[in-house]
């Protein structure tokens, strides 16, 4: 897969994310968090791999295309503040779902960008082996990528290499940690005969896979 048909299926997931969030009742309180926990996984990594391979690649290539880029990491800024937010505020909170839509809006606006503007002039200035290798690279960053926000680390080169190596780290250690957490509340919870009720799910614990997502 080139690099472009690979961000284009991400921002297809993602978009499928938001159409079920938008479907949800107000009061699908578990499903909503359960969802907004695929968005800031699914998001985390996606800016990650562009910051890290994409965009340098992208100005190092198309010098004309700076300042589009530059805009886009400011856009990345405010999706990763936001993401921070939804990260640890309760799905009951007054302003998690304002806080979603305004995250949705921003993403949908970006996207639109990148797919009607910056994409075309991108599959130019590239040879098509060039983004199948491309490609291969995004794939592999995905791997390292750090899985949740952190709005305050740098995203240029060199500096993002070496911070996202560490988030990504610091980012599995904190999934385990609040895996740990829910799996001995539940544990506590069933010696103490308050099981979860039929019609709760368990808040994830790992990122489910695109084909996963799609078939909620």
């Amino acid at each position: 897969m080139d690099a472009i048909a690979l961000l284009k299926a991400d921002h297809k997931t993602v978009e499928q994310l938001f159409r079920k969030f938008e479907k949800a009742g107000s009061h699908a309180h578990k499903l909503k968090r359960k969802l907004v926990d695929q968005m800031v996984h699914e998001l985390s990594v996606h800016a990650s791999i562009e910051e890290q391979v994409f965009y340098p690649a992208v100005r190092t290539r198309a010098a004309e295309l700076g300042s589009q880029v530059l805009n886009s990491l400011e856009e990345h800024h405010v999706v990763k503040l936001v993401l921070a937010e939804l990260d640890t505020m309760p799905p009951e909170a007054e302003r998690f779902d304002a806080k979603v839509h305004v995250l949705m809006d921003t993403v949908r606006a970006h996207v639109l960008e990148e797919e009607g503007e910056l994409f075309p002039v991108v599959k130019k200035a590239f040879r098509p082996q060039e983004l199948r290798t491309m490609g291969d690279v995004l794939e592999m960053a995905k791997k390292a990528a750090p899985t949740r926000p952190h709005p305050l680390a740098p995203d240029t080169p060199p500096a993002n290499i070496v911070a996202g190596a560490v988030s990504a780290v610091m980012d599995i250690g904190r999934d385990a940690l609040r895996a740990a957490r829910r799996k001995a509340t539940t544990k506590v919870r069933s010696v103490a005969g308050f099981g979860p009720s039929p019609k709760e799910e368990p808040r994830p614990t790992t990122y489910e896979s695109a084909g996963d997502a799609a078939t909620h």
